[in-house]
């Protein structure tokens, strides 16, 4: 396939910023050298997203990264996003891309091998799968699939495999060896002291950007 992603997906999460602002953060790790980010805000307004999503497509693009709005669509289109990020209630795949410009990413969410076959025969460019391991960044979080679960998930599609949940530094390393193409990171990342020292560990872990 002619598509791959960084091997670092840094998840913005809007509610694990703490006292910093997005923009903030977003530069930190765009200097540290992430390339992919995308952004997540399960709480503001659909103005809000617009206006945050506006600013950080901006930083991003500057810095020649991805940036891939979580859920929304709509939201992805209005700012400029080279893509969105589906979950298993969001728009379907298809019906998503058709909302969004030719061209652009469509990723989604998977917790179970059926999901993840179902995804392979649409048309996402890529494929998330998880939790490997227990996460406090969901309130009611999927069960936990494991390594196992995740070599699985690797014979089961050829797309590329974004392995999600729980992931920190300590793991980064055997979740790729398990067969992910790229490992999301939230907690790990943001809640670090020095923000832009963990996303450098990250990345010389996982072999670069």
């Amino acid at each position: 396939m002619g598509f791959s992603l960084p091997r670092l997906y840094a998840i913005l999460d809007a509610a694990q910023t703490g006292d910093r602002s997005l923009t903030e953060v977003c530069e930190i790790l765009l200097a540290a050298g992430v390339r992919l980010i995308q952004y997540r805000d399960k709480h503001s307004s659909s103005r809000q997203l617009y206006e945050a999503g506006c600013q950080i497509a901006e930083q991003v693009r500057r810095a020649g990264g991805l940036f891939i709005v979580n859920d929304r669509a709509d939201v992805a289109r209005a700012v400029g996003a080279d893509g969105v990020h589906l979950g298993q209630g969001d728009l379907p795949v298809e019906l998503a891309r058709r909302s969004l410009e030719p061209g652009k990413l469509v990723g989604c969410s998977t917790h179970d091998l059926a999901q993840v076959r179902e995804a392979d025969q649409s048309s996402a460019d890529y494929i998330a799968f998880g939790p490997i391991f227990p996460t406090e960044s969901k309130a009611k979080p999927d069960a936990v699939v494991g390594l196992a679960g995740l070599r699985e998930a690797r014979q089961a599609t050829r797309k590329p495999l974004v392995a999600i949940g729980g992931i920190t530094l300590a793991t980064a390393r055997e979740v790729t060896e398990a067969g992910a193409d790229s490992v999301a990171v939230i907690a790990d990342l943001l809640k670090a002291a020095d923000i832009g020292a963990r996303a450098r560990e990250f990345l010389r872990v996982l072999g670069g950007s």
